[in-house]
């Protein structure tokens, strides 16, 4: 098996899946009906962007040992090592007219089980890279949300929450289980995992969640384990779920985590009022046609209010006018569809979000 590793998306690919990826890469582009040139019109601008990433200096330094310790599963995606400032994100989102981001700390990586051998500072650099993400949003108050990160499975995660507790300058929690090698077929770390959940809502920060695992076979099963013994423990508290349930890419793992979502959502709506699901690298120009009517129809089951938009900004290129205003619009949803998606702002990516007033 082969893995490129990304702090945002972390793609499994075998021989049978490679074969597919070139069947799909071959087919002709196809142009929904409804769409000139792959842009909807009257496009609603997006206004807040869910789900980004910049390498803090720390994890900047600690790369080179993670990537030479990847290579046996395919090393890393060259966007991860890519150089990237506040100053470049702010520069794109401002081409593309987006006054918000929501901005994921990488922290996870430093204990990630795929270092081998450990780091003995891992945690100090887990610290580090939380204090430079937080950082970002007390210098950019009025254009970043800042999310902390912890690996839910190490005994450095409820310690970690803990220290930001109170703090104004933190919007929650990010969580990525495939980097922390988490199961959730594992009662061990399904029971970590929902801890940490307990300790975000009780802290008051919102979380986002990578929620696909390793398993070849992750799914639906996965997505019904996270929903009966995990999901309860956030109370009220928000919860985003990372590439629609996947890990980027349409593929029928991430079909059928959706398709459990939807499931689980028809048959108790109003469990799921403070669940969204962000749409960051889900599709791209070789998706085909097919996935992307069955990710459309999914959309449809759980309702658009439940997705926001996400670039997973820069791992879908730098770009992102031409992400929100040629990419996203490649997905066949309706006019009236994407006004609500491209319009949808999560109240922790508000800038008064931990303002005792609006809570």
């Amino acid at each position: 098996m082969s893995v490129r590793i990304r702090a945002g998306v972390f793609r499994s690919i075998g021989p049978s899946l490679l074969l597919a990826l070139a069947l799909i890469a071959a087919l002709p582009a196809a142009t929904p009906a409804g769409f000139v040139t792959g842009v909807v019109a009257d496009l609603v601008p997006v206004r807040v962007d869910h789900h980004v990433h910049l390498n803090s200096p720390a994890i900047r330094a600690f790369l080179p040992d993670f990537c030479a310790s990847v290579k046996r599963y395919g090393g890393c995606d060259p966007h991860l090592v890519a150089p990237h400032s506040p100053a470049d994100l702010l520069a794109a989102m401002d081409r593309a007219g987006i006054r918000r981001s929501v901005v994921l700390s990488d922290a996870y990586l430093a204990e990630s089980p795929l270092m081998n051998p450990q780091r003995p500072d891992a945690a100090k650099i887990v610290r580090e890279a939380n204090d430079w993400t937080v950082g970002l949003a007390r210098q950019y108050p009025e254009r970043f949300s800042a999310f902390i990160a912890v690996d839910p499975i190490r005994p450095t995660a409820l310690p970690e929450i803990s220290r930001w507790r109170g703090n104004s300058a933190v919007a929650g929690v990010k969580l990525h289980l495939t980097a922390s090698g988490v199961d959730l077929r594992k009662d061990s770390d399904v029971t970590a995992l929902a801890a940490v959940f307990r300790a975000a809502s009780e802290a008051r920060f919102a979380i986002v969640i990578h929620m696909r695992t390793m398993k070849p076979d992750y799914g639906a099963a996965d997505v019904q384990r996270f929903i009966s013994d995990v999901l309860p423990a956030a109370g009220n508290t928000p919860v985003q779920i990372a590439h629609a349930g996947g890990w980027g890419g349409i593929d029928k793992a991430t079909l059928s985590a959706l398709g459990a979502f939807a499931d689980a959502v028809k048959a108790d709506p109003e469990r799921f009022q403070h669940v969204w699901f962000d749409l960051s690298g889900v599709w791209n120009d070789k998706s085909s046609d097919a996935d992307k009517q069955a990710l459309v129809a999914l959309i449809r089951r759980i309702g658009p209010q439940h997705f926001l938009p996400g670039s997973d900004w820069p791992y879908n290129g730098d770009d992102l006018a031409d992400y929100y205003g040629r990419v996203y619009p490649e997905l066949p949803l309706t006019t009236q569809e994407w006004s609500i998606i491209r319009s949808n702002v999560a109240p922790y990516a508000e800038s008064d979000w931990r303002n005792p007033a609006r809570n």
